[in-house]
């Protein structure tokens, strides 16, 4: 069963009934809903039960968190992204996601659905109206308000037994265990005021370290009482439990941690330490403090550290986000945190030709929350900002499969900016790649010549190459090597290229002199570049070296070092996460290994290949010169094991994990 949960923050406690009730409503309903106030323990139970599900339950669990998620607009993009589709299809998302679920039996998980319920609704109904065996499981603080939809409450935990345990263990993971009678008796009345609340009981158990258990309980004691007078306006009592137990853990707070909690809000995705610092520190928060208030935020477990990523409870950000408000900060932590990750942006570009390429792609990866926040704020703030951002973002974007996001910024930033200078050039440029890797080739031509134009009024002369890489991209996918080759040469010509540009434009040069039958000349050009690539230390170009070499070496009748260099790509495109390119590689390979006679394993290869494909929501795609081979060496496998044998190895590399399957592949 392919399945992603989210890691549990210690251990699971209580509502085992709830457990066993909703794993049955999930074999008979197709939409189940949590629904139940902030810090009730949603999420922890929808974890707890989709990741408990037995092999045969599901052929797939996804995991969709939608918390970080303010424009509703990305939302298919992004549960596409937990289904594990790449969708480079030009199409409406909704369609490709659609058909990447098919009639597989899959439980889809969206999370924290309260500030997006109209488009979740739309969403799930759209998808349970196509895909006949998914269930779709959902938390949120409101019902979708769709026709099928089967409510769950998820109420607090009973106070005189699961609170009291979960209470109990949170205290014991502190270092606080309590054995005389007069300390159940606190406990059991902490457990009574907070309602059992989960979220409550563990942050007041986080307080147990400096303030003793009797002394908490006489405190909320009288918080509370006092919240739940007349005058009172906080309904229901769990949320009253819940704004008041923060609230203290707030006020108990130093006045620098304070600080960096509300600054702290402004992250979407679990934040590195090193941007938490840049983006918090100034004022009296200076770096020495930050780091001692972040300290004590994790001991008091306002913020959990895993991994070396801080991570805050969705209620708890809320309350940093009110207080931020309140310091008259909202604007200028917005801008900080903005102009953070326009500069990690710049730097995994300046980097891309690097041996920093692979961690770059994983670094921009486990941030693209932020990086789609920091977008959002320059729109709205400093559009010519926003341009530069998407700009860095928008090749990287479209090697790592994010189509859908890379072309809504890219689309917003050319709006609002006009004129023809390099940044809207740029744009131009990246957004061109997006369309032709979607196939759009007309668009992408046209754009290709947008950025052409503003390179020469700019005199970028990197620009002015990187607009010749993707119009000799569009011509060779049209199948027209010529034309892409003098393209590739005349911007060769030109000094003063960096080096990126140079490398993608030798590349269209490789890949043209393939086609046009120059074997001997594009080995050559192919190996040049693939030695300095490995000088240099990066994976994206070496990869489409080694994926023209194959080429080669297959033409030229050498299938063994074709297999060699196929694998050689596939480990490239493996660590840059480049699933397109993933395809490719497979395709490549499968026609390697039936000229070698081994046409169990070209099955297996085309296969797993298969899946990738339908992971970008293509069918297989790549240069005109590839198809013939793909064809010939198709029907040469089914002729060496027969068809059934062919057919029963496909078949189970469709319905094998493409990435274990990937991993037994690059073995062998």
């Amino acid at each position: 069963m392919d399945t992603w949960m989210p890691p549990e923050s210690g251990s699971f406690v209580g509502r085992t009934g709830e457990v066993e009730e909703l794993a049955r409503r999930l074999g008979e309903r197709r939409l189940v809903t949590l629904v139940g106030t902030g810090g009730i323990g949603k999420s922890r139970l929808a974890s707890r039960v989709a990741g408990g599900l037995g092999p045969d339950a599901f052929t797939g669990v996804h995991w969709a968190s939608l918390w970080s998620l303010a424009n509703a607009s990305l939302l298919v993009p992004l549960v596409a992204d937990a289904c594990g589709l790449s969708d480079h299809s030009p199409g409406e998302p909704v369609d490709a996601l659609a058909d990447w679920i098919g009639a597989r039996r899959v439980l889809l998980v969206l999370d924290s659905c309260e500030h997006l319920v109209t488009a979740c609704a739309a969403l799930v109904s759209a998808l349970l109206a196509r895909c006949p065996e998914l269930v779709v499981l959902a938390t949120s603080r409101e019902p979708l308000g769709t026709g099928t939809e089967f409510l769950f409450p998820v109420g607090p935990l009973p106070v005189d037994s699961d609170a009291m345990d979960l209470f109990a263990d949170r205290a014991d993971a502190v270092g606080v265990r309590w054995t005389r009678p007069e300390d159940f008796v606190a406990a059991a009345e902490v457990c009574r005021w907070l309602e059992g609340v989960p979220l409550a009981l563990e942050l007041a158990a986080a307080r147990l370290r400096e303030r003793p258990l009797s002394s908490m309980a006489r405190l909320l004691r009288g918080r509370l009482s006092l919240a739940g007078s007349p005058g009172s306006t906080v309904r229901p009592t769990r949320h009253r439990a819940l704004r008041t137990t923060i609230g203290w853990s707030h006020e108990l707070c130093e006045p620098l941690e304070r600080l960096l909690w509300a600054r702290l809000s402004v992250f979407r995705s679990a934040a590195a330490v090193d941007d938490a610092v840049r983006v918090c520190r100034g004022g009296p928060l200076t770096e020495a403090a930050l780091e001692r208030a972040l300290e004590g935020l994790v001991r008091k477990s306002v913020v959990t550290l895993s991994g070396g990523r801080l991570h805050l409870f969705d209620s708890v950000r809320e309350y940093g986000a009110l207080w931020l408000a309140e310091l008259g900060e909202t604007r200028t932590t917005a801008d900080r945190h903005a102009r953070r990750f326009h500069e990690l942006a710049v730097a995994v570009e300046d980097s891309w030709w690097g041996p920093g390429q692979a961690d770059a792609c994983a670094r921009l990866a486990d941030c693209h929350g932020d990086l789609c926040a920091a977008l959002e704020h320059l729109l709205a703030t400093d559009p010519p900002a926003a341009a530069e951002l998407a700009g860095a973002l928008g090749f990287f974007w479209a090697c790592s499969g994010h189509l859908h996001e890379a072309a809504h910024y890219l689309e917003e930033c050319a709006r609002v900016v006009a004129g023809p200078g390099a940044v809207v050039g740029k744009v131009a440029w990246a957004l061109g790649v997006v369309r032709c890797l979607r196939g759009e080739y007309d668009t992408a031509a046209r754009l290709a010549g947008r950025a052409d134009e503003c390179a020469v009024r700019a005199r970028d002369a990197t620009l002015l190459a990187d607009a010749a890489y993707l119009r000799g991209l569009v011509m060779l996918l049209r199948g027209d090597p010529s034309d892409a080759l003098a393209v590739a040469d005349r911007a060769l010509a030109e000094p003063g290229v960096s080096a990126p540009a140079v490398a993608r434009c030798r590349l269209v040069r490789v890949f043209a002199l393939t086609a046009s039958g120059a074997l001997g000349e594009a080995r050559a050009e192919a190996e040049g570049l693939r030695l300095d690539s490995v000088s240099a230390g990066e994976h994206w170009t070496r990869s489409y070296t080694e994926y023209q070499l194959a080429v080669i070496a297959l033409r030229e009748g050498h299938p063994a070092d074709a297999a060699d260099h196929a694998r050689a790509m596939l480990r490239d495109k493996r660590l840059i996460g480049d699933v397109f390119g993933l395809g490719l590689g497979l395709d490549l390979l499968a026609v390697a290994l039936s000229a070698l006679a081994r046409g169990e394993e070209a099955a297996s290869a085309y296969g797993t290949g298969r899946v990738f494909w339908q992971m970008v929501g293509h069918p297989q795609r790549g240069t005109p010169e590839l198809q013939p081979l793909r064809r010939h060496a198709e029907l040469s496998a089914r002729r060496q094991i027969g068809d059934g044998a062919y057919d029963d190895a496909y078949r189970l590399a469709t319905l094998t994990d493409p990435f274990v399957a990937l991993e037994t592949i690059l073995t062998e």
